[in-house]
Parts: C-alpha cells; sequence; structure tokens
C-alpha cells in the first residue's frame, strides 16, 4: 500500500487534468494490480474522469455546470442564504455535491486502467485560482 498528497494549481472555474502527475506516481510503485482511489480534500471542487482529447468537452462542461449552478448573484438563485465567501461559494458546494469527490481506478500491470481517451481532472467550482489537495491510496 502506497499513498501520496497531490497539490493541483487551478485557475479559476474548470478542469485542470493532471492524469500524468497520477500515472508517474503509480508507475513508480511499481505494483502489479491494485486499486487507486483518489479523493479531494475540498467542499468546493471535484474529481472527474472525463474526454481528454477534445479541449472544447471541458470548456462545454464548465459552461453547462455553470448555467445549471449560476453564482448567487442570478436572481434564481436568490434563495440561497450562505453567501459570506462570495457568489460562487454555495454554488461551488452545490455543484460538488453533484459531482464526485472521490474516484477509484483499477491498476493492472503497474498503470491505470484508463480508456484511451480518458484523463483524470480536478473541477474547479471556485471564481478564483487555489491550491487544492487530493489524496491519492494505491492498495
Amino acid at each position: 500500500m502506497a499513498h501520496r498528497i497531490l497539490t493541483i494549481s487551478t485557475t479559476g472555474p474548470g478542469l485542470t487534468e493532471f492524469t500524468r502527475d497520477v500515472a508517474a506516481w503509480v508507475a513508480a510503485q511499481n505494483m502489479a494490480e491494485g486499486l487507486l482511489t483518489l479523493q479531494i480534500q475540498h467542499t468546493s471542487a471535484s474529481l472527474l474522469i472525463q474526454e481528454n482529447a477534445d479541449p472544447e468537452v471541458q470548456t462545454d462542461l464548465t459552461a453547462f455546470f455553470h448555467r445549471l449552478v449560476p453564482p448567487t448573484t442570478d436572481p434564481s438563485m436568490a434563495y440561497l442564504t450562505h453567501t459570506y465567501e462570495g457568489p460562487d461559494d454555495m454554488p461551488g458546494h452545490i455543484k460538488a455535491a453533484l459531482l464526485p469527490t472521490s474516484l477509484q481506478i483499477p491498476v493492472l500491470d503497474g498503470r491505470m486502467t484508463l480508456g484511451t481517451w480518458q484523463g483524470i481532472y480536478l473541477v474547479e467550482h471556485r471564481d478564483r485560482p487555489h491550491q487544492r489537495r487530493v489524496t491519492a491510496l494505491l492498495r
């Protein structure tokens, strides 16, 4: 069993791919097979396995979630009361409640079993850049 805390820098709302970092760490563990668990240590960001071939997918996903859960300055969100940290705070928590905050990926022959076009992403739901921590555990 091995573990690591990954720190991922975001630039604001959107998807930040960190597949290569995880793949390099998994390969360095010299474990033929196992199960990788990733868990984000924040309540306003999420994790996704998503297409990594066309960047328009990430752009469209970000736009969709912004439209689905707009900031509290949008009149449709006037019912929200948790607004202490800005208009993106509670919407960030809602998006994190809708999307996964942990992932499990089988490891076979020392490699993650991701599909050809799949990548691992941190989804930032807040408006400003953050340093996000993701725990990786390989068993």
